[in-house]
């Protein structure tokens, strides 16, 4: 077994779900310290790491906007969620001695820094982990798209997006047994087919860019770290 890693510098990208564990809304203690453990263990391996988190599990902007919340007052609202996220999994991080920093795309100087390029890249090159927070600052984009954005942006390796299964399949194999999983991909074939990677422009944005993306389960302990050696299972979109 290798060891390796593969990639020098990534960016791993979480849905807020992923901290839910088993909880219906909200943050699951366990479950957000196993996967910082898995991002102290990359860390370890003196991988420069950088996340952005969902907030599917505290606010949804599309589903509240179709609730009479006003979209684009919805979409800030998500955002916002995303940087409680982020400083939760700070903390913990940090609890487990990796040195952390928050970027927020929304400037909240008394909660974390702003998001300015160079800084984050310094902070990157010092061995801190760096969380990118409130998506892209801007509404009508998705998390999937700050997480593509900001990778071409730190100049990383690949793009990981940690997901409830083990790669991209053809349609959803929680309720299809008979769905297909692929290997490997193409960033056209992702696109013409619509399969459920990342939304459109992420996927536009790593093609235009070539940041490979890597698709696999957060849920298998261990798996981070054997994906950034290219073992273990995963979908590699290229």
């Amino acid at each position: 077994m290798s060891e390796d890693p593969k990639y020098r510098r990534v960016l791993l990208k979480l849905s807020g779900e992923a901290l839910m564990g088993q909880r219906d809304y909200g943050l699951d203690p366990d479950m957000v310290g196993r996967i910082c453990d898995e991002v102290a263990a990359v860390h370890g391996m003196g991988v420069q790491v950088c996340l952005v988190i969902g907030a599917g599990n505290i606010f949804r902007g599309m589903s509240e906007a179709g609730k009479g919340i006003e979209r684009t007052s919805a979409d800030y609202m998500g955002m916002l969620a995303t940087v409680m996220n982020a400083l939760a999994v700070q903390s913990v991080l940090e609890s487990k001695g990796v040195d952390t920093r928050v970027l927020s795309a929304i400037p909240m100087q008394t909660v974390c820094e702003p998001y300015i390029r160079r800084r984050a890249v310094r902070h990157m090159e010092k061995g801190r982990v760096v969380i990118f927070a409130a998506g892209t600052g801007n509404p009508f984009f998705t998390t999937d798209t700050a997480a593509a954005l900001r990778a071409v942006e730190m100049g990383c390796d690949a793009l990981l997006k940690g997901t409830q299964v083990d790669g991209v399949y053809d349609s959803d194999p929680k309720t299809n047994p008979k769905a297909v999983r692929f290997d490997s991909l193409k960033y056209q074939d992702v696109l013409a087919r619509d399969l459920k990677v990342m939304d459109t422009s992420a996927i536009a944005l790593a093609r235009d860019n070539r940041v490979p993306i890597l698709v696999f389960s957060i849920h298998n302990p261990g798996e981070f770290s054997k994906v950034i050696k290219g073992e273990g299972r995963f979908t590699l979109v290229h």
